[in-house]
C-alpha cells in the first residue's frame, strides 16, 4: 500500500519541479482561443509512452465550449496543467513512464484516439456529441477504452446521460462505492466527500450492463478533480484535498491501465 509519505514526497516533486513549460503553454492556448484558433498545444506523437489525453468537444451552446471565469473553454479547463501535474504524480508513483512534456487533445472521432487507452472529458454537463462523436466514443469503449467524466455537478448529470445515450443506447449508469475494485486498483480509497460542491457520487457504465465485468466509463458527480491537480502546486488548495484527488486520479489510471 502506498502511503501517505510517499503521496506528500510526489506532491513535493511537484511543488519544486517548475512547470513552467506547462504555463506557458497555457498562455499560448488561451491566447489562441481568444483569436479564433483552432489551433492547441500539447500534440504528442505517438511513441506507445502513457499520455493523458483529453477529449475536445462542441457544446449546446454553440462552437467549442462556454467559456469558464479564466476564459478557457469548458473541455479545456485546467488544461494543460492539472494533465501535466497528475502524470507528474504517476511518473512518482508508479512504473509507468508517462510523458511529462505535454498531453495530447483529440476530438471523439478522431482515429488517433484508438491508439490511447484512457481518456478524460472536463465538463460533461454542456457536452454535445455529433452522430460521428457518438459513433467514435461508442467503438473506442467496446473495443476495451475507458473515459473518465470529471468536473460538473448539480443538473449536469442529465446532460451526460442524455449524451451517452446516444453513444451507448442501452447502457445503464450504475453508483459504484468504495469496494469497486477501481477505488483499491493502487490506493486504497476510503474518503468519498472532499469536495466543496455537496456530497459526491460515482456512476459507471460497464459491458453488458454486468458490474461484474469491465468498466468502461466513470463519472464522478458533485467533483472537479482537475481543479486539484491544477492548483496543487500553488497552496490554492489545501494540500490534503490535493492528496485525495491524485488518488483517484493513480487509480483510473491504474485501472484503465489494467483492464
Amino acid at each position: 500500500m502506498v502511503t501517505r509519505t510517499r503521496l506528500l514526497v510526489a506532491l513535493f516533486a511537484i511543488a519544486v519541479a517548475a512547470t513552467s513549460a506547462a504555463v506557458f503553454a497555457q498562455d499560448i492556448f488561451r491566447r489562441r482561443e481568444r483569436s479564433g484558433s483552432t489551433e492547441i498545444y500539447g500534440i504528442l506523437q505517438y511513441d506507445s509512452k502513457l499520455t493523458f489525453v483529453r477529449i475536445r468537444y462542441a457544446t449546446g451552446f454553440g462552437g467549442w465550449g462556454r467559456r469558464g471565469s479564466r476564459g478557457e473553454v469548458a473541455w479545456a479547463h485546467d488544461y494543460p496543467t492539472a494533465d501535466i501535474h497528475l502524470m507528474k504524480i504517476l511518473n512518482e508513483l508508479t512504473s509507468t513512464s508517462p510523458h511529462l512534456d505535454g498531453s495530447n487533445v483529440l476530438s471523439l472521432d478522431d482515429p488517433e484516439l484508438f491508439s490511447y487507452p484512457i481518456a478524460y472529458m472536463s465538463e460533461p454537463g454542456v457536452w454535445s456529441v455529433s452522430e460521428d462523436e457518438a459513433t467514435g466514443l461508442r467503438t473506442y469503449l467496446l473495443k476495451g477504452g475507458f473515459i473518465i467524466f470529471d468536473d460538473f455537478r448539480g443538473g449536469d448529470l442529465d446532460n451526460l446521460y442524455e449524451q451517452m445515450r446516444r453513444v451507448l443506447p442501452e447502457a445503464r449508469w450504475f453508483p459504484i462505492d468504495g469496494t469497486h475494485q477501481i477505488f483499491n486498483s493502487f490506493f486504497e480509497i476510503t474518503n468519498f466527500n472532499f469536495g466543496y460542491y455537496g456530497q459526491e457520487t460515482y456512476y459507471g457504465i460497464f459491458e453488458d450492463n454486468n458490474p461484474a465485468k469491465r468498466l468502461m466509463a466513470i463519472a464522478g458527480h458533485n467533483q472537479d478533480l482537475g481543479e486539484y491537480w491544477e492548483y496543487s502546486d500553488t497552496g490554492f488548495v489545501p494540500i490534503d484535498l490535493s492528496n485525495e484527488a491524485y488518488k483517484f486520479g493513480v487509480n483510473y489510471f491504474v485501472y484503465g491501465l489494467t483492464h
